[in-house]
């Protein structure tokens, strides 16, 4: 009867190793969804930031769309999502939001067209993804 309770558990065993490896490496692309978020950010601010008007805003706005569409569609068609999935996106959409908010303010009202304060500010949008792309890996 032991002999059966102990090939039991060590099937049990392999199995929920056999999961956590499943999971782990299929939530590897939530990594590079971050990283790609981060770097369309960053250029749209520095196209609405620095090509005149209505131009840099149609194409920041419209490379945006297709991004974001793409991204979620890529999103919907992934079988895992590590536990806190949640939490973390909706932290990247609103930090990143914030950022993007007031580095575009910021900009648009004193600093029009100014290349020392729209570089950094792409940079500064994008880092919510390119920090929670690292940290994505490390986990």
């Amino acid at each position: 009867m032991a002999e059966y309770a102990s090939k039991d558990a060590l099937a049990a065993l392999a199995r929920a190793q056999e999961l956590r490896s499943t999971v782990r490496d299929g939530t590897k692309w939530y990594a590079w969804y971050q990283v790609i978020f981060g770097g369309a950010a960053a250029v749209m601010v520095l196209s609405i930031g620095l090509i005149s008007r209505p131009y840099g805003v149609a194409i920041g706005c419209g490379m945006w769309v297709a991004v974001i569409s793409g991204l979620s569609v890529y999103a919907a068609r992934q079988r895992v999502a590590r536990l806190g999935f949640q939490r973390r996106h909706a932290s990247l959409i609103i930090v990143g939001g914030l950022l993007y908010g007031g580095v575009l303010s910021a900009g648009l009202i004193w600093f029009p067209g100014v290349v020392a304060w729209w570089v950094p500010g792409a940079l500064l949008v994008a880092l919510p993804g390119l920090i929670g792309g690292y940290l994505e890996t490390r986990q």
